[in-house]
C-alpha cells in the first residue's frame, strides 16, 4: 500500500474541514489494490458555562504588586506578594581585614537596598501607590503549595505591623529623566531603602540592613553556601503589600537585595556590591484579594461565557464523547478540532481589560493536580494555545477525546468525566536543539495572575467540535 495516497487523503479531509466545519458526514475512500483507508468527518454540539475559579495556585515565574479596580465589576483586585532571596553557590565577599567600610572599628555596610523591577500590569500608569516591606518571620515552607488566598500575616509568617520600609511609587517613574527612560537597557523598578537602623530576632542592633547581613556573613560564613541556609539562617523573606492608594497593578520579573560596602584592593579603596535575587529557584507567592460576590452577574450570563484572572472565572466545556464514538470505536481520530471565538470588548472603559494571551485545555478533575504538581502540557491530556485570529484554537484534541471514552468504558463513575476547563495561563519556555532544529520547549505552566478578561462565544450559543476519522476496510 502506498503511504502517499493515504496522506494525500487525509489532507483533503483536512482540506474541506478548513473551508467549512459544518460538513456533516462525509467519507473518502483511498484504495491501493486490497486495501482500503476510509476517512470520513462530523461535527458535533459542544456545550459551555461559566465557573468560577476560587483561589489559584500561586506559583508563578513573577509577582503581582497594586491595586485596581475591574471595569466589568466595579470592585477592588488588590496583589500583594512575599519573596525569598537566593545565594549564589560558594557566594563570598572579600577579606574581613580587606573591608574598608568601619565604624568603630566594627564592619558596616555603607548603604542597602532592595528593588523591585516591573513591567507595566493594568492600570494608569500614573497612579500613585505605596507599598510597605514587612519581613517574615520564618520562611515560606519549601514543600507546602500555596494559593492566591495565603495571607502571611494571618497564617504567623509576618508577625509585625511596623514595616521596614514604605515607598510611593508610580508606574511611570517621574524621577527618572524622559530621555533616561527611553534607553534600550533602562528596567523601572520600586527602590526600597534599607539604610535604617535593624534588629534582628536575637535583639541585636545594626545601623542598617546591609550591616546585619556582611556581619551574619563574617560570624557564620556557612550560612552563605547555598540557599536553602541563607533563608533558614539569614533573610527568610520579605512581605509586600499595597497599604495605599489604587489605579494600576505592576508584574514583577525580578527583586534584587544589594548591599554597598567598600573594600582595599591594589592600594585603592573600590566599592563593592552584594547581590541576593529573588528567583524562581525561590519561593515567590502572589496574594489576591478580590470580591468574589462581584463575578456572580458575569457567572449567571448565559450569552456567553468568561475567561477572567486572576482567582476569576473559567470556562467549561462539555465534550460530546458518547456521540463522537457512536459507530467509531474501532476508528482512529485524525483531528478533533474546536475555536472558542472572543466576543469584542465594547466597554467604554479607558482601561478595558485584555484578553488572556494564552489557554490551557486540561480535564476538570485534573485542574487541580495538574498544577500541585507542577506538570506542564502534554498534547495528549492537556494542551495550550494562544490567541490568533481573535479565538482560541484547539487543533486536535483526538487523543484527549479517546482517553475520557476509554476511563468510561472501565468504569468512571466521575460527573465530570467527560468536561474540560479552559484556564489562562502564562508559560516559561527553553530552546532545546533535535535533529538539527532549535524547538521551543514549555518548562512551566502557571495560573495567569495578570488582571486579563474576556467573552467568548457558548452558553446558550453551541459551540461545534469537527472530528476526522480513520479506518481501513
Amino acid at each position: 500500500m502506498k503511504f502517499r495516497n493515504i496522506v494525500t487523503g487525509l489532507c483533503v479531509a483536512m482540506a474541506f474541514i478548513a473551508c467549512d466545519d459544518n460538513t456533516g458526514n462525509m467519507g473518502l475512500d483511498i484504495t491501493d489494490g486490497s486495501d482500503i483507508l476510509s476517512v470520513s468527518t462530523d461535527s458535533f454540539v459542544v456545550h459551555s458555562q461559566s465557573v468560577a475559579a476560587g483561589p489559584s495556585i500561586a506559583r508563578n515565574a513573577n509577582g503581582y504588586l497594586g491595586q485596581f479596580t475591574d471595569p466589568e465589576t466595579n470592585a477592588p483586585i488588590t496583589a500583594n506578594f512575599m519573596t525569598q532571596f537566593a545565594t549564589l553557590e560558594n557566594f563570598s565577599l572579600p577579606t574581613i581585614d580587606k573591608i574598608a567600610s568601619k565604624v568603630g572599628g566594627t564592619i558596616v555596610a555603607d548603604s542597602c537596598e532592595l528593588r523591585l523591577f516591573y513591567e507595566n500590569g493594568v492600570g494608569d500608569s500614573l497612579a500613585p501607590l505605596r507599598v510597605s516591606m514587612f519581613e517574615m518571620s520564618q520562611p515560606l515552607n519549601q514543600n507546602q503549595t500555596y494559593t492566591t488566598a495565603f495571607n502571611p500575616v494571618t497564617a504567623g509568617l509576618v508577625t509585625t505591623s511596623v514595616p521596614m520600609a514604605t515607598k510611593t511609587f508610580t508606574l511611570l517613574d517621574q524621577s527618572v529623566s524622559a530621555a533616561e527612560r527611553a534607553k534600550k537597557d533602562y528596567s523601572p523598578s520600586i527602590r526600597l531603602q534599607l539604610n535604617q537602623p535593624y534588629q534582628d530576632a536575637n535583639g541585636n542592633t545594626y545601623n542598617n540592613y546591609g550591616t546585619y547581613l556582611m556581619q551574619q556573613y563574617y560570624q557564620h560564613p556557612a550560612y552563605f553556601r547555598n540557599t536553602y541556609y541563607f533563608i533558614n539562617h539569614v533573610v527568610p523573606g520579605f512581605y509586600f503589600k499595597i497599604t495605599n492608594g489604587t489605579g494600576a497593578v505592576a508584574k514583577i520579573y525580578n527583586a534584587m537585595l544589594q548591599v554597598y560596602y567598600r573594600y582595599n584592593a591594589n592600594g585603592k579603596v573600590r566599592t563593592g556590591v552584594a547581590t541576593f535575587g529573588g528567583t524562581q529557584e525561590v519561593k515567590q507567592v502572589t496574594q489576591i484579594i478580590n470580591q468574589p460576590a462581584t463575578l456572580t452577574t458575569l457567572l449567571n450570563d448565559n450569552t456567553g461565557t468568561y475567561l477572567k484572572t486572576p482567582a476569576g472565572i473559567l470556562t467549561e466545556l462539555t465534550l460530546p464523547v458518547d456521540n463522537i464514538m457512536l459507530g467509531h470505536e474501532n476508528d482512529s481520530i485524525n483531528a478533533a478540532k474546536i475555536t472558542l471565538q472572543r466576543i469584542n470588548n465594547t466597554s467604554p472603559s479607558g482601561y478595558a481589560l485584555q484578553a488572556p494571551q494564552q489557554v490551557l485545555m486540561v480535564e476538570r478533575d485534573s485542574l487541580q493536580s495538574f498544577f500541585d504538581h507542577h506538570q506542564v502540557t502534554d498534547y495528549k491530556n492537556s494542551f495550550t494555545t494562544t490567541l490568533s485570529n481573535n479565538g482560541y484554537t484547539f487543533s486536535n484534541i483526538g487523543s484527549l477525546v479517546r482517553s475520557m471514552y476509554t476511563k468510561r468504558q472501565k468504569g468512571s463513575t466521575s460527573p465530570h468525566w467527560n468536561k474540560v476547563v479552559i484556564i489562562p495561563v502564562t508559560t516559561t519556555t527553553m530552546q532545546v536543539q533535535e535533529n538539527g532544529y532549535n524547538n521551543l520547549l514549555i518548562t512551566g505552566v502557571y495560573n495567569d495572575l495578570n488582571i486579563r478578561s474576556t467573552k467568548l462565544v457558548g452558553g446558550t450559543t453551541p459551540l461545534r467540535i469537527t472530528v476526522i476519522y480513520s479506518r481501513f476496510k
